[in-house]
């Protein structure tokens, strides 16, 4: 375990952040795909989030993955009976994902990376500083 835990809290909140904006990806990427069912759509994922506490200094609380879930938006259902994947119906399925709202949501977590990265340089600042004090 490292004497500055600071890099765990800041290592954690990177880990976090990279898995939202690889599910973001992942519901961008898969935004104009379709299916012949509303089962086989893609579903939209989505990271959760779990805050953990560290056990030697309640006052120091870091961020997990629990999950990554999908999200309970049914799929958007489109008459086109010439399509190749459509039903007998004539009907395809793609998924209901929001580019805006996840270009948004890419925004805050690059913002959110971003700091973590900027907390972990000040912190090697802070310690490299701190070992050369005694010089």
């Amino acid at each position: 375990m490292s004497n500055l835990p600071i890099f765990g809290v800041a290592g954690s909140a990177l880990h976090a952040q990279s898995v939202r904006m690889s599910t973001i990806a992942s519901n961008l990427s898969n935004a104009d795909s379709v299916a012949g069912s509303a089962e086989a759509a893609y579903k939209p994922i989505e990271p959760i989030f779990q805050a953990v506490r560290n056990p030697h200094d309640s006052s120091l609380t870091s961020v997990n993955v629990k999950q990554i879930a999908t999200t309970n938006a049914p799929p958007i259902k489109r008459y086109e009976p010439g399509h190749p994947l459509a039903d007998a119906d004539g009907y395809i399925y793609s998924p209901d994902v929001d580019p805006v709202s996840q270009m948004v949501n890419l925004i805050s977590a690059s913002r959110n990376y971003q700091a973590g990265v900027e907390v972990l340089n000040t912190a090697k600042e802070l310690a490299l500083a701190t070992l050369t004090m005694g010089r």
